[in-house]
């Protein structure tokens, strides 16, 4: 006991502000990995990891086992080469985020709010019928991120916004109604787009699991994206969003028009969002959540 009372001591002596700032930068670094590989597949995969780790750990420092602790060594510099091609749609995904959150003029030009509330109008209308008539719809909100790639695999319309539109375009078994809309400000793009599904484990993870196609991909644009994704259930009628990485469901007209103006009309009040905010979403909702 007094030997570790003596070390303990020892190790204070000698500790100094940059070692406490040394320190905290690698929790930071640690929480903010731990952070992003959460509610995904790679999680399930670093904790198996963790525990072989701590095993042979143990196992090479308890017991005298030269054969296994040469394999273990040798095994090590593979596993740290193929970390980055396990975990790349999580870096991608974060190199994004902090690519986001580093912007500090909008890409695009504000669309008026008068003109948003409008645009709003329409879509939770058109939202509404479409949930009545349990006809299934994606309508993907661009906001400051450029979604031009994925605007390339529909079919250009580049119309206005109106909910007779909106019908008519998820109207079943019509030309155009699988697939994803895509609005910019009043202007809608595109239609019939293919949008990216979700690589997350959430949706495995939850009663979210039962969902179609439509909510995946809805999901799967919010994490590549800070677009808003709006879907109506073709089964149950019912409307969700996806927002980073996240889904509200069960929404009524009147909540999901709300949300819809927490989005918009909040953040032209308020500006740009900081660097923490967009970065760590989650942690840092603001008035969006």
């Amino acid at each position: 006991m007094t030997d570790l009372l003596s070390n303990l001591f020892f190790i204070f002596q000698r500790l100094t502000w940059l070692s406490v700032m040394d320190i905290l930068l690698v929790t930071l670094i640690f929480f903010g990995l731990l952070y992003l590989l959460r509610d995904t597949q790679a999680m399930v995969l670093l904790r198996g990891v963790i525990v072989l780790y701590v095993f042979t750990a143990l196992l090479t420092s308890l017991l005298n086992l030269p054969a296994f602790s040469f394999l273990v060594t040798s095994a090590l510099p593979a596993l740290l080469f193929s970390i980055p091609v396990i975990f790349a749609p999580e870096i991608r995904r974060a190199l994004e985020r902090i690519g986001r959150a580093g912007t500090l003029l909008p890409a695009r030009p504000h669309t008026p709010q008068e003109e948003m509330l409008q645009t709003i109008q329409a879509i939770v209308s058109a939202s509404a019928r479409l949930s009545a008539r349990q006809h299934g719809a994606l309508i993907i909100l661009q906001r400051r991120d450029d979604l031009r790639e994925f605007v390339r695999t529909g079919v250009t319309l580049n119309s206005h916004v109106t909910p007779e539109l909106l019908l008519q375009v998820f109207y079943p078994n019509t030309p155009l109604h699988d697939g994803a809309v895509i609005i910019d400000g009043s202007h809608l793009l595109a239609a019939s787009c293919v949008m990216p599904l979700s690589s997350s484990g959430i949706l495995a993870h939850s009663p979210d699991r039962q969902m179609g196609l439509r909510h995946r991909a809805a999901l799967g644009t919010s994490e590549v994206s800070d677009a808003i994704a709006l879907v109506v259930s073709e089964e149950t009628g019912g409307i969700s969003i996806a927002h980073s990485g996240r889904m509200i469901r069960r929404l009524d007209v009147e909540r999901l028009e709300n949300v819809l103006k927490a989005f918009y009309v909040s953040e032209a009040r308020e500006g740009k969002k900081n660097f923490l905010q967009q970065l760590f979403p989650r942690l840092f909702p603001g008035k969006e959540g």
